[in-house]
């Protein structure tokens, strides 16, 4: 956006966007005494603009004007946010720099925020050093300590398909009696898990304590060894995010079996897949999900789905009168098998670290989702990362919109509760005032938000007259986030940072994402994850230096604690690592991402290589769309599903490019077609996706073998974005 720079701007120029003219007077001379002290045109002068002059209340223009302004000459990557010294050392990573600092990085060690990517390269380097010291503040314990950190020998004896090596070989752990656990992260009386209903409005938040969590898993745990399954059996949970669902997780996991996560959006067939595909014995859900004066059927869902025995719970109270399946059985009842036991501890199954203990599902670039096992390293990995890089620590207060059918549901319960914090839960849907007062009512203080999200809240000003002061930090994953939305954000909670987080569920946490000991700009990250080392890979097929700018698709070190090393319905070397790059002697990690390195450091996301979207924060192939969409209509010969950004940057939307029988005789309208797209891909596929645009063409590009060369699609798309056709 363009604008006038600060010493240019008048006091009349913030009149003019609706201050009253005393009021703007006072900003102007706020703004030339901070022009005198910094300058008008550095980052220190944006930082403590955002801390002395904007507020929530002022418009949203003048934050604009006043952020475009200090950063029109600026180039690349201005921050945002920089990090306070003082502020610094109170902060997991800064403490344990402080007092180990010169143990790690010798006479490099300078203090935490210059010393901050020298400490992420030992992570790297020293792995064994680095996670024993993380799993030690974590206070993760093991019933069977492990052999080492890392066997790192990835010959064929060990299995050519684990060139990411073996991770605390011989130990044995249990993370849900982690996660339940008391140390000097918390006490019994500790609040957990807090939770709101939606239009529950002037009623109190919900509270549990952490012998009050320990009591419901047990109980739940005691009566999941009634049904006489085996222990590793699969289980599966189709509900929203609630108390409920935590901890039916928590004691899946407690009990020794494995959670199947299912989104509570999905259509009957995707449930069904997802069950086949993981052999799952028993299903959780709800006989409805309640989103404001609505009730959304659920169970009927997963009866059609032709699921295994279900247990049912009553979304709307204590108890239902619909008529159940014959061997599905009601909370009430599945509860009463155990009721004898409900006040005994339940002794935990410690099973090997390597054992499966949630199966989660990520699409690929085939029709069939990639069906992903979680060991039962992956929660370290994902509670690691919340201690270093979204600093969640005891008497922290997490809330992050998301399901247990995607990783940061699972992500958000180890993330929480490993880390002494406690989970916030809303119980509909995030987009209002009531999840934006919800967070001012919890006192949020680490609040995770995906783009589209964000963008809501932004065009209706759901957020106005709050006070989310509590909040320390915000995270973003899931989707391209947009610098004006996220410069919005920011602006409801006084210039908090935002960490943004690129993962997968591969690989149960992040490998690119931000630090609270690094100066932050929007819509980029500033540095790899912890223990985690990047590569991109150029138009020549050749590696860029690692600390050079450039562009390419993204490799990742092969050594990640927690990533996935084996696929229930694909294989796991073809995926991730066939015909990938050699560097120092280790075949590198697929991901499938494009991404930048700037000149000034930080990294950007520019979409999927291949030909999988990010439609609303769920991967999608493109393939499973064109099913679909080629079905709706006799006019269409062929489709192609397209992900593409706006051109002001932020989430892809969803284009279908049509190819019709006969360009010259019975085309549908393109509005009422793109209608019936929608209509058709969120019955069948997902009820989140949204058909943005439909594009007629002659033909689609193909190779010399008839693959759609999609990519060619997506530029010819962005040139008639480029020129407002859209």
């Amino acid at each position: 956006m363009a604008g006038k720079t600060l010493d240019s701007i008048t006091s009349q120029d913030i009149a003019a966007l609706g201050i009253p003219s005393e009021e703007a007077e006072k900003l102007h001379q706020t703004l030339l005494q901070i022009i005198t002290s910094c300058g008008a045109a550095t980052p220190q002068t944006w930082s403590r603009i955002s801390k002395e002059l904007l507020n929530p209340d002022l418009p949203y223009s003048l934050h604009q004007m006043m952020y475009y302004g200090c950063y029109s000459h600026f180039g690349p990557d201005p921050p945002a946010w920089l990090p306070d010294p003082e502020n610094v050392m109170l902060t997991n990573v800064g403490q344990l720099l402080e007092r180990r600092g010169k143990e790690f990085l010798g006479s490099r060690y300078k203090d935490p925020i210059s010393s901050f990517s020298d400490f992420q390269k030992f992570s790297v380097s020293n792995p064994e050093v680095y996670w024993k010291t993380v799993l030690d503040e974590l206070s993760i314990s093991f019933s069977v300590p492990p052999q080492c950190v890392l066997y790192d020998n990835p010959s064929r004896e060990n299995g050519l398909s684990y060139p990411g090596g073996q991770w605390l070989p011989g130990a044995f752990i249990n993370p849900a009696r982690n996660c339940l656990s008391v140390n000097d992260k918390r006490t019994l009386d500790d609040t957990v898990v807090i939770w709101h209903d939606e239009g529950d409005d002037g009623m109190p938040i919900n509270r549990m304590t952490l012998e009050e969590l320990r009591r419901e898993v047990w109980s739940v745990a005691y009566a999941l060894d009634t049904l006489g399954l085996e222990k590793g059996s699969a289980i599966a949970i189709d509900m929203p995010m609630n108390a409920s669902s935590v901890v039916i997780y928590l004691a899946i996991v407690l009990a020794g079996y494995i959670v199947v996560s299912i989104a509570d959006s999905f259509a009957s067939r995707e449930i069904s897949t997802r069950l086949k595909i993981s052999n799952a014995k028993a299903i959780f859900t709800q006989d409805f999900i309640i989103r404001g004066d609505k009730s959304l059927p659920l169970y009927s869902r997963v009866v059609d789905a032709q699921s295994p025995t279900a247990i049912v719970i009553p979304a709307g109270g204590s108890s239902f009168s619909m008529k159940l399946r014959d061997g599905d059985m009601s909370w009430h009842d599945f509860l009463q098998r155990a009721i004898n036991s409900r006040d005994d501890e339940f002794a935990a199954i410690e099973q090997p670290i390597e054992a499966f203990m949630n199966i989660l599902f990520s699409s690929g670039t085939t029709g069939e989702p990639k069906a992903i096992p979680w060991t039962n390293a992956t929660p370290l990995k994902a509670a690691a990362d919340a201690w270093c890089h979204m600093d969640i620590r005891k008497g922290d207060i997490v809330a992050w919109p998301t399901n247990l059918g995607w990783m940061m549901g699972p992500w958000l319960v180890y993330a929480s509760l490993l880390n002494g914090a406690t989970i916030a839960l809303y119980n509909g849907a995030p987009l209002g005032s009531g999840f934006a007062k919800f967070v001012q009512d919890a006192k949020v203080t680490m609040l995770g938000v995906i783009p589209s999200i964000v963008r809501t809240w932004k065009s209706t000003n759901c957020t106005a007259g709050l006070d989310w002061s509590s909040i320390r930090c915000f995270a973003s994953t899931g989707e391209a986030s947009s610098v004006d939305e996220y410069l919005w954000l920011m602006g409801r909670a006084q210039y908090k940072p935002i960490i943004e987080y690129c993962g997968g569920t591969e690989i149960g946490g992040g490998f690119v994402t931000g630090s609270l000991l690094q100066a932050q700009s929007l819509a980029s990250f500033s540095t790899p994850a912890m223990g985690c080392s990047l590569f991109i890979i150029g138009d020549d097929g050749n590696l860029l230096p690692q600390d050079a700018s450039g562009m390419g698709e993204l490799a990742l070190g092969p050594l990640m604690f927690g990533a996935s090393t084996t696929l229930l319905n694909a294989d796991h070397y073809d995926v991730y690592f066939k015909g990938m790059p050699i560097w120092n002697g280790k075949v590198l990690r697929r991901h499938g991402d494009v991404f930048e390195r700037t000149s000034r450091g930080y990294y950007r996301a520019h979409g999927r290589a291949d030909d999988t979207m990010n439609i609303g924060g769920i991967k999608v192939s493109s393939v499973e769309i064109e099913r679909i969409c080629n079905t709706v209509h006799s006019s269409v010969l062929e489709t192609a599903a397209i992900g593409m950004p706006p051109p002001a940057g932020g989430p892809e939307r969803l284009m279908i490019v049509v190819v019709f029988k006969d360009s010259n005789n019975s085309i549908p309208d393109l509005n009422e077609l793109r209608i019936a797209f929608n209509s058709e891909v969120q019955k069948k596929l997902n009820p989140l996706f949204r058909v943005s645009h439909t594009v007629p063409v002659p033909s689609l590009p193909r190779t010399a073998t008839n693959k759609v060369m999609r990519r060619v699609l997506r530029q010819q798309l962005a040139q008639l974005s480029s020129t407002s056709k859209f």
